[in-house]
């Protein structure tokens, strides 16, 4: 059994308009995305049964409102909609903009007390705004009133249009000083500050580590960056690291085998890709 905490389905409401910010992604992630158009899920039926093929119980899909920044968004309509009309199997997380301010803290409070959606979804670099940024503040004590959790891209970016420091993970510190009992998956994880993750996470129980966009077999590659979070990741950390597998930009089928293939017992890669999720969604 998996839960896949990252995927964006192939159906209009997950279509990315007005990303030329995001160009540079597609270079980076050229042969992984063809790597996934490859892998036959181009179709939602497709898409499902790739997704049937690996024992997927639940995927995390995700709204996104960068109205301000890059004026596009996934709306929290959109995803709740997806969410209610293809059944239990989908997890709905909200994304709001926080230059909104107090509107965006009423957006996500309807869209988890009305809606049904299930998180927070901050990808920081897209809004321009580190991770402790102050203007971030009442969505985390949103989160912690909600009692939901909140996804916060933590990780070098590619985008040359917004700076790769809004992503770096010693800045979660001070919110979970703040926020002790915000639950937080950082995702990516981390990279090129693998170590300063880490060490947020050890510091903070709440503190859980997404393993999303980056290929897992790059854990077990001496000089990759990543090999903390194998190490960490099977030992300290066991209970805190969640699989994600950023469909498109990867492809699932071959991003579950590489988590399969790491040097990990048994029991931590039921951690890693089903257990950790679970107690995290509180499923």
């Amino acid at each position: 059994m998996i839960i896949d905490y990252g995927s964006r389905p192939p159906v209009p409401e997950f279509t990315q308009s007005n990303t030329s910010h995001l160009q540079r992604y597609r270079s980076v992630y050229a042969s992984s995305e063809r790597a996934a158009g490859e892998s036959g899920t181009d179709t939602f039926a497709e898409f499902l049964a790739a997704y049937d093929s690996v024992g997927a119980q639940h995927i995390v899909v995700k709204a996104r409102d960068l109205e301000t920044t890059f004026g596009w968004r996934i709306s929290n309509e959109d995803v709740a909609r997806f969410c209610r009309e293809n059944g239990p199997r989908f997890i709905g997380f909200a994304g709001v903009d926080p230059h909104k301010g107090m509107t965006a803290v009423r957006e996500f409070e309807t869209a988890v007390r009305e809606m049904g959606l299930r998180g927070l979804n901050l990808q920081c670099f897209e809004h321009k705004l580190a991770i402790n940024d102050k203007r971030l503040y009442p969505l985390y004590a949103k989160c912690v009133e909600l009692d939901v959790p909140v996804n916060i891209h933590s990780s070098i970016n590619f985008s040359t249009a917004t700076l790769m420091e809004y992503g770096r993970p010693i800045l979660l510190d001070e919110v979970m000083v703040h926020f002790p009992e915000l639950r937080v998956c950082a995702a990516p994880p981390g990279f090129p500050w693998v170590h300063e993750l880490i060490g947020v996470a050890w510091r903070h129980a709440n503190v859980h580590i997404g393993l999303v966009a980056v290929r897992p077999k790059y854990l077990n590659v001496p000089g990759s960056g990543y090999e903390p979070l194998l190490q960490y990741g099977r030992t300290l950390l066991q209970d805190r690291i969640i699989f994600g597998s950023a469909y498109p930009m990867m492809p699932i089928q071959r991003t579950v085998r590489e988590v399969e293939a790491l040097p990990l017992d048994e029991s931590v890669k039921r951690k890693w890709l089903y257990e950790n999720a679970k107690r995290f969604l509180r499923i």
